[in-house]
């Protein structure tokens, strides 16, 4: 994937903040604190995984499917394709 090649350095901060989240959340469970405090972590850890799926996502489908022109006047299918998995990781 040469894409991730470019944007490694991004990439590798993401992971970092995630793996900083999980971490967060295993000390939460062994600090045995409250249910809700739980639940907000992994849902902020949820969202940053899916906020990194949705660019190497993004990424992939710009750099390696092919753009084809659209007939409806919605844009180019792959702006629209783009679209739906932005709104599908909101």
């Amino acid at each position: 994937m040469s894409h991730t090649i470019r944007e490694k350095q991004k990439l590798l901060n993401r992971v970092r903040r995630i793996k900083g989240q999980v971490e967060a959340i295993e000390r939460a469970l062994e600090e045995e604190r409250g249910c809700m405090d739980v639940l907000q972590l992994i849902t902020s850890s949820r969202g940053a995984m899916n906020g990194l799926l949705a660019v190497v996502l993004e990424d992939h489908i710009r750099t390696h499917l092919v753009d084809v022109e659209s007939d409806d006047g919605h844009g180019s299918a792959t702006e629209q394709l783009i679209e739906v998995v932005h709104s599908y990781f909101k």
